[in-house]
């Protein structure tokens, strides 16, 4: 989906990326502080029932990293190792939203259902990493 919206947030994002280019602030200092923010606005906030105010804070945090690409071009510092770390820590980040939301569904005893779809989605969202590097037929995945 963000594909389709790909050019406009890139209109969004170019501007302040640019005027991040201007300072010290790296590419991958913007990925490890969005998924900070993410996992700390996700896990203090969604099992305590504060679903709302999680979601603003997860939101803002989620520009946060979505910029890191956009400096990295910038800035031309694009490469497998901020590639790595970028997908790594979003795996990160989608896990704290899911833990949070199974933790208010249990906690909260709002459902026992939600609770496992949150885990649910917490797995398979792992599974994405896996998924990307070895899909059938590709002749870069190593299997053991």
């Amino acid at each position: 989906m963000l594909n389709v919206l790909r050019p406009a947030i890139d209109r969004l994002l170019t501007p302040v990326g640019r005027a991040l280019a201007r300072t010290p602030v790296t590419p991958n200092a913007l990925t490890v502080i969005g998924t900070l923010g993410v996992s700390v606005g996700a896990l203090a906030l969604f099992p305590t029932g504060h679903l709302f105010a999680g979601t603003v804070v997860c939101t803002c945090f989620v520009f946060t990293d979505m910029l890191d690409g956009t400096l990295a071009r910038i800035k031309g510092t694009t490469g497998a190792w901020g590639a790595f770390l970028d997908s790594t820590l979003d795996r990160v980040a989608d896990a704290s939203v899911f833990a949070g939301l199974a933790a208010w569904a249990v906690y909260g005893g709002h459902s026992r259902l939600l609770a496992g779809l949150a885990v649910f989605c917490l797995v398979t969202g792992g599974l994405i990493s896996a998924c990307r590097t070895c899909w059938p037929g590709d002749s870069g995945c190593s299997r053991s």
